[in-house]
């Protein structure tokens, strides 16, 4: 067997989430090592097949295809698995934070371990499972399976108003992908295939009416996941209640799969229908960047404000991907990473401090930096990192949305640009309350700063902070051959509309032919 494959990097989590549920119930210590084993060997393998992939190709690599089951109709499912320029950063993130969470549960899990175990491996696989898949129900699956575990984990291990959050993000979702599942069901029986290249290559000759149906149905399901303005209150409620843990994973991986959804099916699938709604998704998303810096600025909870300030980075990754440019695309997809690690990294800070004062309000720090001056160090990167700071990887993915905004839409792009100047008045606002000024309560001097595993959690972090926005090619080339095709796509479906609308403009009677029928 080829350990090096899609198969074993997906289900390999799967095969540990069954090892810690035959442990015993005590064996707390047992049940970490293996779920932490488990992660780490599975980011090894996800990040190896993401360097062995070859960006110049616009083509799936690592494919593996069989047969699964057929459907009444005679349409075959196939378990079919590959890795493209679309998704192999968002593998090679996933793939790198499942150790990190796991880590980080060390000083924020004590109770039921090994359930919170379980679901945290399942959901691993079912996130992996989302961005590997090229068969359309293989996919809904997956999308399906990866919700379940959030499920739980917020509504067991989240804090004292866990009810009204899980509840909240349940009904959202759910609703959601039935939405979706309605409109899977439509492409499955209309051209008898569940193959999504080959969806992607003929949903595109669909007439502009039924395409823009097809695509409200997608794009509603993934605007909730981002989550997308007006769709963003379950956010908030979600990763304030959520364990830090969940938080990260929540911020890191799981948002993604609702911009990747954007990306995969309703632009490259639906690529007439993308355009025709692209000044709305701009809109929202230019909205969202503005309106979530003004939830942020409100917080007096950090864990909150840190969940808003997610409603406005996730605009910049929609503005970018609906601007439909090469710079546009680019820069949505580098944001999407660089969100999955400044936003991961101050959730898992703030983790920290609130383990060792169990508040989250920000009145109750100030000064903290004289006594915690490597937590400060830490601190301080993950918001230069997420305000954008030139150096850090925050400052690519801006900028390329922004151009790429800019050539399509210069007024949104001009809306977005204030968004970056809000984002830095809440962070380092944040920041001095939390770090800065007089060392008063006598909670906030007895404070121990990070330990050892608590800094290894941060190291990797920053290094590709830091090389992300020293060397952005090295993960641009990986997505360029996608990127390409896609650009190509768009433009062809520019072309048709053009030639649709020149059609239309010569055939249409003009006042003089109205005049001279008349006077006939």
């Amino acid at each position: 067997m080829n350990f090096l494959s899609l198969t074993v990097l997906i289900f390999l989590p799967l095969v540990g989430a069954l090892l810690v549920a035959a442990t015993p119930s005590k064996a707390v210590g047992l049940q970490r090592g293996i779920t932490l084993l488990t992660m780490f060997a599975t980011g090894v393998i996800g990040i190896m097949l993401c360097l062995d992939f070859n960006g110049a190709s616009a083509a799936a690599q690592h494919v593996e295809q069989r047969p699964w089951f057929t459907l009444p109709g005679g349409i075959p499912v196939a378990y079919k698995l590959g890795l493209d320029g679309l998704s192999v950063l968002m593998v090679a993130l996933t793939a790198l934070l499942g150790p990190i969470v796991m880590l980080s549960t060390w000083g924020h899990i004590h109770e039921r371990v090994k359930e919170f175990m379980v679901w945290l491996l399942v959901m691993q696989t079912g996130m992996l499972g989302v961005f590997l898949s090229l068969d359309l129900v293989l996919f809904y699956t997956f999308w399906e399976v990866s919700l379940v575990p959030l499920y739980f984990i917020l509504g067991i291990w989240g804090g004292s108003n866990r009810l009204y959050a899980t509840i909240k993000f349940f009904l959202y979702t759910v609703f959601g992908s039935l939405v979706m599942l309605i409109a899977v069901i439509w492409l499955m029986y209309r051209f008898g295939t569940t193959d999504i290249v080959q969806l992607t290559n003929v949903a595109a000759n669909l007439p502009g009416d039924v395409q823009l149906w097809l695509f409200a149905a997608f794009a509603l399901a993934f605007s909730i996941k981002v989550p997308l303005m007006p769709f963003h209150t379950w956010l908030a409620d979600a990763h304030t209640e959520a364990p830090t843990s969940g938080s990260v994973i929540l911020a890191g991986v799981l948002l993604k799969m609702g911009t990747y959804g954007l990306l995969r099916f309703c632009i490259a699938m639906f690529p007439a229908a993308a355009i025709e709604a692209a000044p709305l998704m701009m809109a929202l998303g230019a909205i969202g960047i503005v309106y979530g810096a003004f939830l942020a600025m409100a917080q007096t909870d950090i864990k909150r404000l840190v969940a808003c300030s997610s409603v406005s980075h996730l605009g910049y990754v929609v503005l970018g991907l609906f601007a439909m440019t090469a710079a546009g695309l680019r820069g949505g997809l580098l944001q999407m990473v660089n969100h999955g690690l400044s936003t991961g990294m101050l959730f898992l800070l703030i983790g920290m401090i609130y383990e060792r004062r169990h508040t989250r309000a920000l009145d109750q720090y100030g000064g903290i930096a004289s006594v915690m001056p490597v937590y400060a160090l830490f601190f301080v990167i993950a918001v230069l990192s997420s305000v954008g700071l030139p150096g850090l990887n925050g400052f690519v993915g801006e900028y390329l949305v922004l151009l790429g905004t800019y050539e399509r839409a210069p007024i949104l792009a001009a809306i977005a640009v204030t968004g970056v100047i809000f984002g830095a008045v809440y962070l380092l606002m944040a920041t001095r309350k939390l770090l800065f000024g007089p060392l008063v309560l006598q909670a906030n001097k007895t404070l121990t700063d990070l330990r050892a595993r608590e800094v290894v959690l941060m190291l990797p972090i920053v290094v590709l902070m830091v090389w992300m926005g020293v060397a952005p090619n090295t993960f641009l080339a990986r997505t360029e051959g996608s990127l390409v095709d896609l650009t190509q796509r768009l433009d062809r479906a520019r072309a048709v509309r053009t030639a649709e609308l020149i059609r239309e403009n010569e055939t249409r009677p003009t006042v003089a032919d109205a005049e001279e029928s008349q006077n006939r």
